[in-house]
């Protein structure tokens, strides 16, 4: 397959209510779309996650499906979920792919674009998505 026919959106966003930057521990939520553009339906089995916090902590996660569920996608269904991450920093960045299978077996993966997490301290919450 030349491209993906799936798109992906990402919403990060900064919990300072559940961070402390005092004892550098940075909460953020991130909230995805996940689109099926194809003509056939496919089902998201795994996902892979490589996240990089500004004081070089990096955190790589795996696992199956997400927020414990393989979402079936019809051709032009999204499936939206939220989940987060804690960096030992204010700021970093985070990028990775979903693993998918369509009805007829074919496997593929679904890249997720670099986006920046970056903690609100006394200003605007920043959400940029780096292409």
């Amino acid at each position: 397959m030349s491209h993906s026919p799936f798109s992906v959106q990402v919403e990060p966003r900064y919990l300072a209510d559940q961070s402390s930057p005092k004892d550098n521990i940075y909460t953020f939520s991130y909230t995805i779309t996940v689109t099926n553009t194809g003509s056939v339906a496919a089902q998201l089995i795994a996902r892979h996650w490589l996240i990089n916090d500004a004081s070089g902590h990096p955190q790589e996660v795996k696992g199956l499906g997400v927020i414990g569920q393989q979402p079936l996608l019809a051709p032009g269904e999204s499936f939206r979920y939220t989940s987060g991450c804690r960096l030992q920093a204010a700021s970093g960045t985070m990028h990775g792919s979903f693993f998918v299978v369509t009805e007829e077996g074919e496997r593929f993966d679904v890249p997720v674009p670099m986006f920046v997490l970056e903690a609100d301290i006394g200003g605007t919450p920043v959400s940029r998505v780096l292409h």
